[in-house]
């Protein structure tokens, strides 16, 4: 029955004009903001925390977190209106010819994002401007709510695997096409992943883009998605940049995902009501024996970047 109503309520958005369909996501929004007390409180303390500002401060920036939250779930609802001919009419993609450059070296791309602006879409626009797009995902909480974006990232051109079950092999088989592999990384890894200070405080953090990237040769090219003030979006698509191999490889991998992880931390910090703050970034505790064993790498890093 959930997935039905999601279905019926997509195709009802569908039938609305754009603008209508944005002022529907403000107010859903809102509501949100209101009765999720929960996931604004942790926003607004994690705020409060890794960006020095006042409670009042990031208050106002949650509230505006939460009307872009609203606007892209009636987006990635109205996914069917979205097509390769009209995709153009809200997205910009700047710098395209940064991932045709890359892909054209023959070894598969790592494509490094996060949960920035409507990081579907993201996925949609550069499925319809021509990139092989493959991508592990991570099933949503409610499985209904899973299966309706699988079918609509498939619908878009996306190839998807996910996780759980045979991704790693599904995600080298496509990097070996010469494909793209989307890395969301800014989610806690759990006690696999490497503590690196993000937005001021150690969180674990996936080692993923790197192991592939070094694994397949692969180059790295961010992209961001983030909405202007006129409600579209612009896909910022960043320099490419390699894993430096020096014959250290745990060295060599903390490195490069100190690297990334800075730059998605700079993007956040210049855009921070863009990203979804209430995620549990830093759930994973630190483990001191395994920081302790990291802080030469830490210093090391530095000197790389």
């Amino acid at each position: 029955m959930q997935y039905w109503f999601f279905k019926a309520l997509s195709r009802f958005l569908c039938l609305l004009p754009y603008g209508l369909v944005l002022s529907t996501g403000r107010i859903l929004g809102k509501l949100y903001y209101y009765i999720a007390a929960k996931q604004r409180n942790r926003a607004t303390r994690q705020m409060m925390r890794s960006l020095n500002i006042s409670k009042v401060e990031a208050d106002s920036l949650a509230r505006k977190m939460f009307d872009n939250i609203g606007k892209n779930f009636v987006e990635i609802l109205r996914t069917p209106k979205l097509t390769k001919e009209n995709y153009q009419d809200f997205i910009t993609i700047n710098h395209l010819e940064r991932f045709e450059d890359a892909l054209a070296k023959g070894h598969g791309v790592v494509l490094l994002t996060a949960h920035i602006g409507n990081w579907e879409w993201l996925g949609a626009a550069l499925a319809y401007a021509g990139l092989p797009l493959s991508s592990v995902i991570k099933r949503q909480p409610n499985d209904q709510h899973t299966r309706l974006l699988n079918e609509y990232r498939e619908m878009v051109g996306m190839e998807i695997f996910s996780r759980g079950t045979t991704e790693l092999v599904g995600a080298a088989k496509a990097l070996k096409k010469g494909r793209v592999l989307a890395f969301l990384a800014d989610q806690d890894a759990g006690p696999g992943g490497a503590f690196i200070d993000f937005l001021g405080i150690p969180a674990s953090t996936p080692l993923g883009p790197a192991v592939f990237a070094k694994r397949f040769k692969s180059p790295i090219v961010p992209v961001f998605m983030l909405r202007d003030k006129n409600g579209k979006h612009i896909a910022q698509v960043h320099e490419p940049f390699y894993f430096n191999d020096t014959g250290n490889e745990e060295q060599d991998l903390y490195d490069i995902t100190v690297k990334m992880t800075n730059l998605i931390e700079s993007v956040i910090r210049e855009n921070p009501s863009q990203w979804m703050w209430f995620q549990k970034r830093w759930n994973t505790p630190l483990n001191e024996e395994k920081q302790a064993g990291k802080h030469h790498a830490k210093k090391g890093a530095g000197k790389h970047e």
